[in-house]
């Protein structure tokens, strides 16, 4: 048993959305995801998938790409991207499969290990970040706070964290979502959203006893990182 993280899957299984468009090494990364996958991760193991899951706007458009990754081996805890607009009502997304549980305000456990999360957003200090930014901010921190209180309530003492966005700026400060990770004593960290030059950049590695990982799907080469056995 293995708790492994992937993200930015960006699917697009029955539409016309080919990814090679950001560059070549997008060029069927579904099928690398999917080869990659297979060989390493058994049905025991559970996979953390941070967001950008599906290029659908509808839910109806977003099953293929939803069964597709509910056929692939293991449990899967999933959370919302910026462009997850398909995701839809989080009591309907958590009757779907057995095999995979979506977060949103509420948690999830790996062994005796809570996985709280939230998307995240822009975070203050960052460049352009703008009055829209804060109120979508704040919000993020609130879902954050709920999630993981809803563990604490659980009896949970070890917890790892999901979220979309950096949770830090592009000046690495500290910020309001950092200061909660380290409130809650949270031992790691998985983000992803970035991509291309802004990968070689990124707030990562052990930071005052906290693990962030980078989990974007181009960054790990689009193969699952396994963060904890």
């Amino acid at each position: 048993m293995a708790l492994w993280a992937i993200s930015d899957l960006h699917l697009a299984i029955n539409s016309d959305k080919p990814m090679d468009i950001f560059g070549e090494k997008w060029s069927n990364h579904h099928v690398k995801i999917k080869n990659n996958w297979i060989s390493k991760i058994l049905p025991e193991d559970t996979v953390l998938i941070a967001g950008d899951i599906s290029w659908s706007m509808h839910m109806s458009e977003g099953m293929a790409d939803l069964d597709w990754i509910h056929e692939l081996p293991g449990r899967k805890i999933l959370i919302k991207g910026n462009h997850d607009y398909w995701w839809s009502s989080i009591t309907k997304l958590n009757t779907l499969y057995v095999d995979m549980d979506f977060i949103q305000n509420n948690f999830f456990n790996y062994n005796d290990v809570a996985i709280c999360g939230t998307r995240g957003w822009n975070c203050p200090g960052s460049t352009k970040f703008s009055i829209h930014d804060e109120k979508i901010y704040n919000r993020e921190l609130i879902r954050l706070r709920i999630s993981l209180d809803a563990a604490v309530k659980s009896g949970y003492k070890k917890f790892i964290v999901m979220l979309h966005y950096s949770p830090s700026n592009d000046k690495f400060e500290e910020t309001e979502l950092i200061s909660i990770v380290k409130e809650y004593n949270v031992s790691k960290v998985i983000y992803g959203h970035l991509h291309g030059p802004s990968l070689n950049r990124l707030y990562e590695g052990n930071i005052e006893g906290v693990d962030y990982i980078v989990t974007s799907c181009d960054y790990l080469d689009f193969n699952p990182l396994k963060i904890l056995e």
